[in-house]
C-alpha cells in the first residue's frame, strides 16, 4: 500500500513539474520578421516614411539595423546616412538603432575591391552579412528601397548567406524599362537576379495606377494626420529643410511641405506594408528575366523563379500608415 501511495505522490509531483515547465515557455507566440531597411534615405521623402513606419511596427518587425546608399539625387553618403540617422533619432531609437554607411558608387566599380579591407560600402556590406549569418530559425529579409549595390556586393563577398536571407526590392517599372532605384545600379539588378537569392520585387510603375506609384498621401492630409505623431524626443533635431522637430510626425508635414506636388507617392512604404500583410498587392511568380541593351529580356522557361508584386491595395496601405502613426510600437534595436 505504501508503495502504491509511493507512486501516485511521484506521478503528481512530475505532473506538477511538466505543468511549471510548460508555463515557463512561451505559448504560441509567433516569431518577429527579422529585417534589415536598406536605403537611399535623403533621396526624397518615401524613404523617410518607410523607415519609420518599419520602426513603429514593432509588434511585428525585428528591425535589426539601416543600412544606406548613394543615389543621384540627395548629395553624397554622408548625407544620406544623416537623414537615416535624423528619422532614427526621431523614432526615439537613437543609438539603439544602428545605421551604417554603404555604397557610394555602383556594383560593376566596386565588386572588384570587396576582398580588401576597406571598399566602397564596406560597413554596409559587413553587417548585412554578419546578421544573415545569426543563427535562426527564420531567414534574414532585406528590403532595400533604393538601389541593389549593398544586396549585391553582400552576396557577391560570401555567397554562403544565400539561403540565409531573402530580398524584397522597391524597384523598376517591369515589363517597361526605367525606374529611378533601377536606373542608378542596373549591373547590381542583374547581379541579383542571376544569383540563387530569394528574390521579390515591389512594383514602382511610374505610369501605371496598381503599382507603388498609386500609394499617396496628400500635404493637405498629412498637415491634419500627422502632427504630433510619434514619440516626442527631449532634444530635437533639426530637419533637412531647417527648423528644429522632436517628432516624426512634424517632420512629416515639413517634408511635404517642401515639395512641389499636392500629392506625393510613398512607393517605400508602401513596399514595407506587403510585408506586414501581403493581401495588400498581388504577387506574380515569373522565370527571372534579365535587362540587356535597353530593355527587359524574359525567360519564362528559366528554372530560377521571382516574384513580382503589384496591385498595390492604397486605400487599406495608407489607413494602416495613418492608424501606425497614431499607435505606434516602437521596435526594440540592438546596440
Amino acid at each position: 500500500m505504501r508503495s502504491h501511495n509511493k507512486i501516485i505522490q511521484l506521478s503528481i509531483l512530475a505532473m506538477l513539474l511538466f505543468s511549471i515547465s510548460c508555463d515557463s515557455q512561451p505559448q504560441n507566440k509567433e516569431e518577429k520578421i527579422r529585417m534589415i531597411i536598406d536605403s537611399d534615405a535623403n533621396n526624397e521623402l518615401d524613404d523617410q516614411h518607410a523607415i519609420a513606419y518599419a520602426l513603429f511596427n514593432g509588434d511585428l518587425f525585428d528591425v535589426e539595423g539601416i543600412t544606406v546608399n548613394r543615389t543621384h539625387a540627395g548629395g553624397g553618403i554622408e548625407q544620406q546616412y544623416a537623414e537615416a540617422v535624423r528619422v532614427v533619432k526621431l523614432c526615439d531609437l537613437y543609438p539603439k538603432m544602428r545605421v551604417f554607411k554603404g555604397a557610394d558608387g555602383n556594383y560593376e566599380d566596386i565588386v572588384e575591391h570587396i576582398n580588401e579591407q576597406k571598399f566602397d560600402g564596406a560597413d554596409a556590406v559587413n553587417f548585412i552579412i554578419e546578421r544573415a549569418k545569426i543563427q535562426n530559425r527564420s531567414k534574414l529579409l532585406l528590403v532595400p528601397v533604393g538601389k541593389l549595390t549593398n544586396i549585391a556586393l553582400a552576396i557577391k563577398k560570401d555567397p554562403s548567406i544565400i539561403p540565409m536571407i531573402k530580398v524584397l526590392w522597391l524597384g523598376t517599372n517591369y515589363p517597361d524599362a526605367g525606374e529611378y532605384n533601377f536606373d542608378n545600379d542596373i549591373t547590381a539588378v542583374n547581379a541579383v537576379l542571376d544569383s540563387k537569392v530569394e528574390f521579390e520585387i515591389a512594383v514602382v510603375g511610374y505610369e501605371s495606377t496598381t503599382g507603388t506609384a498609386s500609394v499617396k498621401a496628400s500635404t493637405k492630409e498629412i498637415r491634419e494626420i500627422m502632427p504630433g505623431k510619434g514619440p516626442h524626443i527631449k532634444n530635437p533635431v533639426e530637419g533637412r529643410h531647417g527648423g528644429e522637430f522632436s517628432c516624426f510626425g512634424d517632420y512629416s508635414i515639413n517634408l511635404f511641405e517642401n515639395t512641389n506636388n499636392t500629392h506625393r507617392a510613398l512607393y517605400d512604404m508602401a513596399a514595407v506594408a506587403i510585408v506586414k500583410n501581403p493581401s495588400w498587392a498581388i504577387p506574380d511568380t515569373i522565370g527571372a528575366p534579365k535587362f540587356v541593351d535597353g530593355h527587359w529580356v524574359k525567360r519564362s522557361d528559366n528554372i530560377r523563379k521571382i516574384i513580382i508584386w503589384d496591385n498595390f491595395k492604397q486605400k487599406k496601405i495608407m489607413d494602416d500608415f495613418y492608424s501606425i502613426m497614431k499607435n505606434y510600437r516602437l521596435v526594440k534595436g540592438r546596440l
